[in-house]
């Protein structure tokens, strides 16, 4: 490549998060960056895309650094169709999504914002990684992690990423020091077994609030849930292709064509 790699940086937790702040540092040292967010928090809004009102979305001023900064008021994956579409001059070498506050490992990647701005990437035709930090405090510590952010992104763009294989890597909260190195795993088979807590407004409404445990019944050593309880970086390729494809076959002896 030679010119600079032009990158998309976007998130799900908003364009003020420290989070993405980070994941900004680091795309500044390897290209060039145009940052496309959501103008406030959109965490577990999944795939969600904007189509019964209008998108709204201005540029930044006042940016600390070199990058190109939009704040969107859709969803993370209007966000991408945004700046793909009409914000950017050329289509993005490589897109990334996070630092996610919080774990986007197992189950958790199918309600992820962070993961489905990188998925809709990925269906543009781009390579996207998904990163996220197992740490949901607004004041969470990226420092740790940083090298192996640039890393990670570094060697996608060297072996020419897949766009239709979707990177989620997720790191421990641990100290940089600490982390024992990067894993290549899959995911957990794991969910979560929801409650809804039932309460009553002062004028008699009821309402709920939604509570729930991580049950992870998948004890093998090669998911992203014993890897990161290893203190491993765990890194999961994703598809959007959907298709079960291992069912296709059963699904034909079922005697539809007759």
């Amino acid at each position: 490549m030679s010119q600079r790699p032009l990158i998309l940086v976007t998130n799900d937790d908003g364009i003020t998060a420290p989070g993405i702040r980070a994941l900004i540092q680091v795309m500044n040292l390897i290209g060039d960056v145009v940052v496309v967010a959501p103008d406030s928090p959109q965490s577990a809004m999944g795939h969600a895309i904007t189509i019964n009102s209008t998108l709204h979305c201005n540029q930044m001023k006042n940016v600390v650094g070199p990058q190109k900064e939009y704040q969107c008021s859709g969803t993370p994956a209007d966000c991408v169709k945004l700046a793909i579409n009409e914000l950017m001059d050329r289509k993005p070498d490589i897109c990334v999504s996070g630092v996610n506050h919080g774990s986007n490992s197992s189950i958790n990647v199918v309600y992820s914002g962070t993961m489905s701005a990188a998925i809709e990437a990925g269906i543009q035709g781009i390579p996207a990684i998904g990163f996220s930090l197992l740490d949901y405090r607004w004041d969470a510590d990226f420092e740790p992690i940083k090298p192996f952010i640039e890393k990670i992104t570094r060697a996608a763009i060297k072996n020419e990423q897949r766009a239709d294989v979707v990177l989620n890597v997720n790191f421990p909260a641990l100290e940089e020091g600490e982390i024992k190195g990067i894993r290549i795993c899959r995911q957990a088979k794991a969910n979560w077994v929801e409650k809804f807590d039932k309460r009553q407004s002062p004028l008699g409404r009821d309402y709920y609030w939604l509570t729930g445990e991580f049950i992870n019944e998948d004890k093998c050593q090669d998911t992203d849930e014993w890897a990161l309880k290893e203190g491993y970086i765990s890194l999961v390729p994703t598809q959007f292709d959907l298709t079960a494809h291992h069912a296709i076959q059963e699904l034909n002896n079922w005697g539809f064509e007759k």
